[in-house]
């Protein structure tokens, strides 16, 4: 069983109840900009063991009654089709996916904000889509005056250019589909309009990572700044915040940089100083739903190698920096951390230099790893979770739990009918095979109830993998590294 070193209840009750005395700071109006994913916050998830990936879902549930959600998104990142890498997602279909989501468990989206738009046509089709849905759409031009003209930017030509948006409830979530979106920019302006109409709200951040109350040189925390290595962000001692308190907290250096700028903002608008430093701004509750430090240091630690070997793969593939490589390796030695603190690594990496195939090795929840070769008959991805799922099975590794009868048929419709060069058996094949087995072979059967018991297992492989074979495995939920190594030389992958 899977060691656990988080409490989610603890975290959802205290970060709620911090949330709510935020509200209450600021006369009963507070506009929260949420930063990170609200779902499926997988980061978190390995870094915390226990977190709930969706804990943030069920936080906005909590407060449901008291909030209202404002969606922004950059129209540059609309005109250039971004996306989100995890889900491969383009973030506009990822703020409908969204909106969907949380409307489907009773959340209040009350509108959507294209922001930085300078006419941009995609932009404009976006927004016709949603309004002829039905949806509150507005547009937000460049801050005039930003960064440095506060008398501007505070003013009917700077935050007072954009259109006002009308909120009804206590609590207003300013969320993204990810970074510089606008959510502060959007924060900001709403701000303006308020306090130009007598209401005297409040703007906070909801945190997650870096931890303000854990060490600067915690694993938590450079985990941290390893999965942020390509937009360099780096975690600093927050000299506000111990100027103002004489304490120690953790915050990273564009927060801390934008600052003073931020304050001065807020003086103008509001009249008064809100906060004292750009840990104050946060409402972060981690640290003291942590049960295990020693068991998150370690899953920590994990997730900084697999970030590791993701920036390799990516600069193979010709989709990241040296910059980014480098960076998480200093990160790396820092912790006196090498590749083989995954011990699926060098188990992975022998088993190819002896057999001369690719390979994967997995380690299951007892600690036993297990291979799988790439041959001419099955991929590796398939042949590994297929031996993990036998092993725990407690069946013999030579029993044939799919039957020829079953496989065949499929190698006949990948090569003959889906315009397929190749017969080898990929992870989804092969599932779906044990799956058609298991309707007649009690072995197949007793192999597939299995697959719940490979969340959060981990797995190296010694080639890069195709998108789809990736994709199967991250659907299993198994942590997946890569060296970066090409299986052969196709320069075409799916």
């Amino acid at each position: 069983m899977k060691k656990l070193g988080f409490d989610n209840e603890l975290y959802l009750k205290l970060q709620s109840e911090n949330i709510l005395k935020r509200i209450e700071m600021f006369n009963n109006k507070l506009y929260m900009e949420f930063g990170g994913k609200i779902f499926d916050d997988l980061h978190a998830e390995r870094v915390l063991p226990g977190f709930d990936p969706n804990i943030k879902t069920k936080l906005l549930l909590k407060l449901k009654d008291h909030l209202e959600v404002i969606f922004c998104i950059n129209a540059n990142d609309i005109e250039r089709n971004r996306v989100r890498a995890d889900l491969g997602l383009s973030y506009d279909n990822e703020v409908l996916r969204l909106i969907d989501n949380l409307r489907a468990i009773g959340i209040y989206i009350s509108a959507i904000v294209i922001t930085l738009y300078k006419g941009q046509n995609s932009a404009n089709k976006f927004a016709n889509k949603l309004e002829r849905r039905g949806e509150r759409v507005y547009f937000h031009s460049y801050t005039k005056g930003y960064p440095n003209d506060v008398d501007t930017i505070v003013s009917d030509e700077g935050y007072g250019a954009n259109p006002y948006i009308e909120t009804t409830r206590p609590l207003v979530v300013v969320t993204a589909p990810g970074a510089s979106s606008g959510k502060l920019a959007t924060c900001l302006s709403q701000l303006y309009h308020e306090y130009r109409k007598g209401n005297k709200a409040g703007y906070a951040k909801f945190e997650t990572f870096p931890v303000w109350n854990l060490g600067l040189k915690h694993p938590i925390n450079i985990a941290y700044e390893a999965s942020t290595a390509d937009v360099k962000d780096i975690n600093q001692i927050d000299p506000f915040h111990f100027n103002a308190y004489g304490t120690l907290a953790v915050n990273y250096n564009r927060d801390i940089e934008v600052f003073p700028v931020l304050n001065n903002i807020l003086k103008k608008i509001t009249g008064s100083e809100i906060y004292k430093s750009p840990t104050d701004m946060g409402v972060n509750m981690v640290a003291s739903a942590i049960t295990d430090d020693e068991i998150v240091q370690e899953a920590a630690k994990k997730e900084i190698i697999r970030r590791y070997f993701k920036s390799e793969c990516e600069y193979k593939k010709g989709q990241g920096s040296l910059d980014t490589i480098e960076r998480i390796q200093y990160l790396m030695a820092e912790l006196n951390l090498n590749t083989d603190y995954l011990p699926e690594v060098s188990v992975a990496n022998k088993a190819s230099k002896e057999s001369g195939y690719p390979c994967i090795a997995l380690s299951l929840p007892d600690g036993q790893i297990v291979v799988g070769k790439n041959k001419p008959t099955i991929s590796a991805c398939g042949a590994v979770v297929l031996n993990a799922l036998r092993t725990l099975a407690g069946l013999d590794d030579d029993f044939d739990v799919i039957s020829d009868e079953v496989l065949m048929p499929i190698v006949k419709l990948r090569t003959k009918y889906q315009d397929s060069k190749s017969s080898i058996l990929t992870l989804d094949d092969i599932l779906i095979a044990l799956a058609i087995s298991s309707s007649t072979n009690e072995k197949a059967k007793k192999t597939i109830t299995q697959l719940d018991n490979l969340i959060g297992c981990e797995a190296h492989s010694t080639y890069i993998l195709s998108s789809s074979e990736e994709s199967a495995l991250k659907k299993l939920k198994i942590n997946i590294t890569c060296e970066p190594k090409f299986a052969d030389n196709r320069l075409f992958m799916n």
